[in-house]
């Protein structure tokens, strides 16, 4: 990645070409007693997003708030100048760009076949199909061992957060007829 952004540093594109580079998803090596990608947990959701934008981004700035790669869209359509189309489930990551410390008005949203999770700066929420959740207190419990969702301590959080997600018919697989 240093090659390429040196060589564009050179070119005569580097203050008008946005740079996003994206990993794939994490991989559990055995947490919680899995192996592969295929849970909604921190090991199997957390990914690298890196966006470089002339003008915007600071060298060195890094944010470690959640966002979705349904955000990418979103951001490059503003950072384009173009209307955003209003059927995007993603919001947009130039505040971010402007200030790592900027606040989100969304948390972002993953799912997996059609289980859904939600992570905010603190929490992670998950819903599987069967109607079954997780609530996990980040803050406390970063390794996202101690399931907090029969807590009745935590139980505003988890109301708030599950609203965040379709509702449950919504998530059904479609069978043709």
């Amino acid at each position: 990645m240093g090659r390429v952004l040196d060589a564009l540093e050179y070119s005569p594109y580097k203050n008008n070409t946005i740079v996003v580079l994206m990993s794939d998803h994490g991989f559990h090596l055995g947490e919680k007693q899995h192996w592969t990608k295929g849970t909604l947990w921190e090991e199997a959701t957390n990914c690298l997003l890196m966006i470089k934008v002339p003008g915007v981004t600071k060298p060195k700035q890094l944010c470690t708030r959640p966002v979705s790669l349904l955000d990418v869209y979103p951001t490059l359509v503003e950072l384009a100048g173009l209307p955003a189309p209003q059927h995007l489930d993603g919001q947009s990551l130039v505040p971010l760009l402007k200030d790592s410390q900027a606040q989100r008005s969304k948390p972002a949203l993953t799912a997996y076949q059609s289980h859904m999770t939600v992570r905010t700066d603190k929490y992670r929420y998950i819903r599987y199909t069967d109607g079954t959740t997780e609530l996990y207190d980040r803050g406390r419990d970063p390794n996202e061992w101690v399931n907090q969702t029969n807590n009745q301590e935590y139980e505003t959080i988890k109301r708030k957060l599950s609203n965040y997600l379709p509702a449950q018919d919504e998530m059904a697989p479609q069978v043709p007829k």
